[in-house]
């Protein structure tokens, strides 16, 4: 495999990105990997890698680097009143979706300019906090983005500006929603509204309920990891990717 982190120019910075592909038969088609919560860390490059591996160019933005380039964080950054903790909430309350939405255009550009991919269509996929952006990036670029899946999204229907909830309609590419049965950020009347504005947005997808599971439950490290769901977040990714970006 090779891998780099490139940073790549915004127009707020420099934003510090994992590349991973395969080292022979290129080039591949482009795959962006959105983060959760608690940011860049040894777990999410292995899940890069492991989607690399089934022959993807996948890209894993520091979606934080706004905040500096100490934004990487230790196992206690989930422990509420750690240091990390702290620190990382304070990032992660002031993100908004249209910032994010610049970033993703700015790694379609780097695409393009840099040939490190197959030209054409991309496909996003986020976990937690992620979730809502790859949906908004589907509905923000829909000639470009092919497939858009959200694994345990949070807050997915709220008043945010470009809420997916609002704009499921305005993608072409195929959806795949992921929800945990249990979710605090994501409560099942949430995922019921959800479900229905999807059917009635006439977009093409599917949104499914994993029995038994906890919010993180794709995540090696966490506490709620759940090996069964977690091979079929695999399973399912890769089959929505297979569909549409090959």
């Amino acid at each position: 495999m090779i891998e780099v982190v490139e940073d790549i120019a915004t127009p707020d910075g420099a934003m510090d990105t994992f590349i991973v592909r395969p080292e022979r038969g290129g080039p591949y088609p482009a795959v962006l990997m959105l983060m959760d919560a608690p940011g860049i860390r040894e777990e999410l490059y292995d899940m890069a890698r492991r989607l690399a591996t089934v022959g993807y160019c996948v890209l894993l933005p520091n979606l934080y680097y706004r905040a500096g380039r100490d934004t990487k964080y230790g196992p206690h950054v989930l422990t509420a009143g750690s240091d990390d903790h702290t620190a990382m909430r304070a990032i992660r309350t002031k993100m908004t979706i249209p910032p994010v939405m610049s970033d993703v255009k700015v790694m379609l550009e780097y695409i393009d300019a840099t040939g490190i991919a197959r030209a054409g269509k991309v496909g996003v996929h986020g976990y937690c906090m992620s979730g809502p952006y790859a949906l908004a990036a589907a509905a923000r670029y829909p000639d470009r983005i092919a497939a858009a899946a959200s694994f345990y999204g949070t807050w997915i229907v709220s008043d945010a500006v470009e809420s997916p909830h609002a704009t499921l309609g305005q993608a072409k590419g195929e959806l795949y929603i992921s929800c945990a049965e249990t979710d605090d950020l994501a409560p099942p009347d949430m995922v019921a509204e959800l479900k229905r504005l999807f059917d009635a947005s006439g977009g093409r997808g599917e949104l499914e309920v994993h029995p038994g599971t906890h919010h993180g439950f794709a995540f090696p490290s966490r506490w709620c990891y759940d090996k069964p769901a977690a091979e079929r977040h695999w399973e399912r990714l890769i089959a929505l990717y297979r569909r549409t970006i090959e």
